[in-house]
């Protein structure tokens, strides 16, 4: 995991072509459930500042971290310039600075789990709002996931990244929700789904597989033939289903 969690710097510039951004929706759900204005947040593994820009553009001062430098440099570029930037991983983030708001977009899987929430309550302001969210963006017709899983197999098994819990996908709960529930640090833990479709043409799906972190570690020979065999099976234009898993708990007061 550590090798797949510092793979996206050399397709920096791809993951912010490819990748796609957060709606607003998303913002006004964590402003919402925060129940007060929030005018401080840290953003864990912020990458090329996706989720930077959502929740910097509702006039929050945010401290964008991440280890890779490459993702860094790209979030330079794309972030205002009020944005303070911070090269660090989540376990090596200096202690004693708390935040209103502590938010991680697709990047807490790649965290230790071993102390992850003594450490994550360190950075909550008492009161204050941790939020996770990401989600899988698959084809949505079935029989052309089944056509990509055939094309993909001869070199990967799967693209995704299990429940780093071991939580079953038809839980009714699913990780970190899980987790969140177990600590003693936050309570009111939430999940919520925000249902997103929309069209990609099929060299921009491919181009999004390529900042995909299973298929950055395949050498390059064997990445460009799974590509291309991906490539021949889809359609000009495939519809995507992109749905935002969010999950939300509040920081219990300071004993």
């Amino acid at each position: 995991m550590p090798g797949r969690a510092l793979s996206f710097g050399a397709r920096a510039g791809a993951y912010e072509e490819f990748r796609p951004g957060y709606p607003a929706e998303l913002g006004d759900l964590v402003l919402a459930y925060a129940g007060q204005p929030v005018r401080t947040a840290l953003e864990i593994g912020a990458g090329t500042g996706k989720a930077t820009r959502l929740f910097a553009g509702r006039g929050i001062t945010v401290t964008a971290t991440d280890p890779d430098g490459a993702m860094l440099a790209e979030l330079r570029r794309q972030v205002p310039a009020e944005v303070r930037i911070l090269r660090a991983a989540f376990e090596d983030l200096p202690p004693g600075e708390r935040y209103e708001l502590v938010y991680a977009a697709a990047a807490l899987h790649w965290t230790e789990p071993r102390g992850r929430w003594s450490r994550m309550a360190g950075l909550v302001a008492p009161d204050g709002v941790f939020a996770s969210f990401g989600g899988q963006v698959q084809l949505a017709d079935p029989a052309l996931r089944r056509a990509v899983d055939a094309a993909r197999s001869p070199f990967l098994s799967s693209d995704e990244i299990p429940s780093p819990d071991g939580t079953p996908p038809e839980h009714h709960m699913q990780w970190p929700g899980t987790e969140l529930q177990r600590s003693a640090w936050f309570a009111d833990v939430r999940q919520s789904v925000i249902e997103r479709r929309f069209t990609m043409s099929a060299a921009d799906y491919v181009g999004y597989l390529s900042t995909v972190s299973a298929y950055l570690q395949l050498p390059e020979p064997a990445r460009e033939q799974v590509f291309a065999g991906i490539r021949r099976v889809l359609p000009e234009t495939v519809g995507i289903a992109a749905d935002i898993t969010v999950h939300l708990a509040r920081r219990q007061p300071d004993r």
